[in-house]
């Protein structure tokens, strides 16, 4: 297939190239307006407890559950007549928008709610509102009305928006512009660092137009995709970063390995043809590897991470296509002009050094430094693997919840509120109670409310029997608490929903006897259903994950060993990687010097998505070092190959990737370490763990880790079961070899 698809390529350039350029204008003017059509949301899942409890109170109580907060802060305290004009202005405002209910104000709101809506130092006071129109609808609504608003501030008095319709906001429009600045920086340096790996600067450019239009197609395909379901917004950073990475690597291994051909001799046309059927193998194999990887998040019932999986996978094929199919096209075209404009030459000839002299690989550094491993396989591999375990350990205590204001910069509005909320006003139904729906039910719900405000850390339960405080009756009912569709309870609690001792709450006031059936929702239930949903998941997606890996790596080698230690390595490196991911932002250790705030706990989609790609981007470096691995013992003594020949093919396959393979890693680690730079706490992990896993996978693991093991292994390393082996030679993917082109087919010249 692949020869077919290289000749196919250099017969026809020219064709396929201006092809590909209106493909990708195409695609440019279609996917341009993706961004418009994307979703802000998609951590719950839509049969949820908590989603269903939101529906009703939206529909039936007048959005009991508020998802907009306006902070109004008053130098002359909220009671000035200054500040009770602006609170009945804002008030007024939103009642008379169509897409807002259940406006609830400290200045119009009756005596015995007002207290709840007044902060303790008397300077601030609260309107809250549900927005409608789904979450989507509502974070945009939120910011129009965080602006609008905002201009009625006077001197002494200001006025913000909180509650998570306006956090998701602000979290969107921070992650766009973090991205915009993540790729101004990261396209730069890496036409720098692929210059100096290259030395010439044609040879530079093929990598970055192959990612371009990489992401320029996945762009298209994803604006297909909002067409017909829900894709997170949230997928644009991964369409960029990833697109951009994966169409480096692969280029980057087939353009290194034509001129590695091209140096040994070979003509133009059949230089390109090898490198697509060797290295194009490769990336194939690659490929499909982290597109299975990826295409797993598609079993959780999130679209959050749904997204990912569509984006993941059509960036990975549009990547590993433009690199098979459009590279060899411009590859043949330019031949030896890919050297053009040689920058290394030009600093050796102003520093009046030689060119570098080619050694034999025995005498190359790579070779000479995993020789000295393999010598000393035992110990190198006992050192690596308890300093990956050590390192994993802090992930043991991991604890997770949703993301809050808290992953946005102190400095944000938002964040400012949800501070001031934590702070300021201890009663406030904000989003951090429990609300309690008894849908369809009529009945007296005294005993049930009274026996709640006796759970441990409640502060008070209102509903339609009145408000109560440690099992006391204390104030009259709240109006709006019952309709003809039912009745709710609004628990109100100083806890962190998120944290172990709200889930502890949660847990307590679930086990309070109902008088109906009930739907809980609030914040620590969204947690609750959300863990709920990803753990029910998790063993499914892992098991796809490991078996997916297994029969590839299985087609791809013939052995059964060879996938099982890729497996074993990767899961140690990825223990490392949520270790060091737990201790940074759960524990909060350096938070002062990437600025972020320690919540205690980690985003749970987070860790899953960066488990996904991570795994299928460890895969990719194991396909490219076990490809050279294996083209060595291939061709060594078919008739008895020795634990010699593996020690020596390994060598050999270090040797030839370990340049390129470290190249491509760091190339990589500019474009996903440029997300470090993030405002928003999970990007800001997403981006570190996964430059962190790039560049301790190209270095300790397959410079040091995967050759140490591969010694004690042995030639047990390609052992497979008799059955499976036949199988393999009869249907596994072997490698192709070039023959000549025929006299007869026209080729095209630059």
């Amino acid at each position: 297939m692949l020869t077919r698809i290289a000749y196919f390529s250099t017969r026809y350039p020219r064709t396929i190239l201006l092809a590909a350029l209106v493909l990708a204008a195409f695609c440019g003017l279609f996917g341009a307006s993706v961004s418009a059509h994307l979703k802000s949301s998609g951590f719950t899942s839509n049969d949820a407890e908590s989603t269903r409890a939101a529906q009703v109170l939206a529909e039936d109580f007048h959005g009991a559950q508020p998802n907009l907060v306006l902070l109004v802060r008053s130098d002359g305290g909220v009671d000035d007549p200054a500040a009770q004009r602006v609170g009945a202005e804002i008030a007024d405002r939103l009642q008379g928008r169509a897409d807002v209910v259940g406006v609830r104000s400290y200045w119009t709101s009756p005596a015995t709610l007002r207290s709840a809506l007044r902060s303790t130092d008397g300077h601030s006071g609260l309107v809250v509102a549900y927005l409608t129109g789904g979450d989507d609808a509502a974070q945009k609504a939120a910011g129009t009305i965080a602006e609008q608003f905002a201009g009625l501030a006077t001197p002494g008095i200001t006025v913000r928006a909180g509650g998570m319709a306006a956090i998701y906001h602000d979290v969107n429009n921070q992650i766009t512009k973090d991205l915009a600045l993540a790729e101004g920086v990261a396209i730069p340096l890496t036409a720098i660092v692929l210059t100096l790996v290259f030395g010439s600067v044609i040879a530079a450019a093929l990598p970055l137009a192959v990612g371009l239009f990489a992401i320029a197609a996945t762009l298209a395909i994803l604006r297909g995709f909002t067409m017909i379901t829900d894709v997170s917004v949230y997928a644009l950073n991964m369409t960029t970063a990833l697109g951009l990475a994966l169409a480096i690597d692969y280029s980057l291994f087939i353009v290194s390995r034509y001129r590695e051909e091209l140096r040994g001799g070979r003509a133009n046309r059949d230089a390109v043809v090898r490198a697509v059927q060797t290295a194009g193998r490769t990336v194939l194999f690659s490929a499909l590897t982290v597109a299975l990887a990826l295409a797993v998040l598609s079993v959780f019932n999130l679209y959050f991470l749904k997204s990912f999986a569509y984006a993941g996978v059509a960036v990975v094929v549009a990547a590993a296509a433009a690199a098979i199919v459009l590279l060899p096209a411009a590859l043949v075209l330019l031949g030896e002009r890919v050297n053009a404009w040689d920058v290394r030459a030009a600093v050796r000839r102003l520093l009046g050094r030689p060119a570098p002299v080619p050694v034999a690989p025995e005498r190359s550094r790579w070779y000479r430094t995993v020789s000295w491993v393999m010598r000393h396989a035992l110990p190198v591999a006992l050192v690596i693997i308890a300093a990956l375990l050590a390192l994993g350990s802090p992930f043991l205590g991991v604890k997770f919840g949703f993301p809050d204001d808290r992953v946005m910069p102190a400095g944000s509005v938002s964040r400012a509120v949800g501070d001031e909320l934590r702070a300021q006003f201890p009663a406030a139904d904000a989003g951090s109670g429990t609300t309690i729906v008894l849908p369809g039910y009529s009945g007296d719900a005294t005993t049930y409310a009274a026996t709640l405000s006796k759970v441990d850390g409640v502060s008070a339960v209102l509903s339609d029997a009145g408000v109560y405080v440690s099992g006391a009756r204390m104030a009259q009912s709240p109006p709006g608490m019952r309709s003809s569709s039912g009745q709710y309870l609004s628990v109100t609690t100083t806890m962190d929903p998120y944290s172990a001792a709200g889930q502890r709450q949660l847990r307590r006031l679930r086990a309070v006897p109902a008088p109906a059936p009930t739907l809980f929702g609030g914040n620590a239930e969204i947690d609750a259903d959300g863990l709920h949903s990803l753990a029910d998941r998790l063993p499914l997606a892992v098991a796809l994950i490991a078996l997916s890996t297994f029969v590839v790596l299985f087609l791809f080698t013939g052995s059964v060993v060879l996938p099982i230690k890729a497996m074993l390595i990767n899961t140690l490196s990825l223990t490392a990687m949520f270790g060091m991911m737990a201790w940074l932002f759960q524990d909060g250790h350096l938070s002062n010097l990437l600025g972020f705030t320690a919540t205690g706990y980690l985003v749970p989609t987070m860790p899953i998505l960066m488990f996904c790609l991570a795994f299928g981007m460890s895969m990719d470096y194991e396909v490219f070092l076990l490809s050279r691995i294996r083209e060595a013992w291939l061709a060594s003594d078919n008739s008895e190959r020795t634990a010699a020949d593996n020690t020596r093919s390994v060598a050999i396959g270090v040797e030839r990737t370990g340049r390129i393979v470290t190249a491509a890693a760091a190339l990589m680690a500019i474009v996903l370490g440029a997300m470090v730079s993030s405002q928003v706490s999970f990007i800001q992990m997403f981006g570190l763990g996964l430059t962190l896993t790039v560049l301790a996978d190209a270095t300790v693991i397959r410079g040091l880790l995967v050759p140490a093991l591969m010694r004690l292994l042995g030639t047990a390393n390609w052992w497979a079961p008799r059955p499976l082996r036949r199988w393999h030679e009869r249907f596994g993917f072997h490698e192709e070899f070039a023959t000549p082109a025929p006299e007869h087919v026209p080729v095209a010249v630059p």
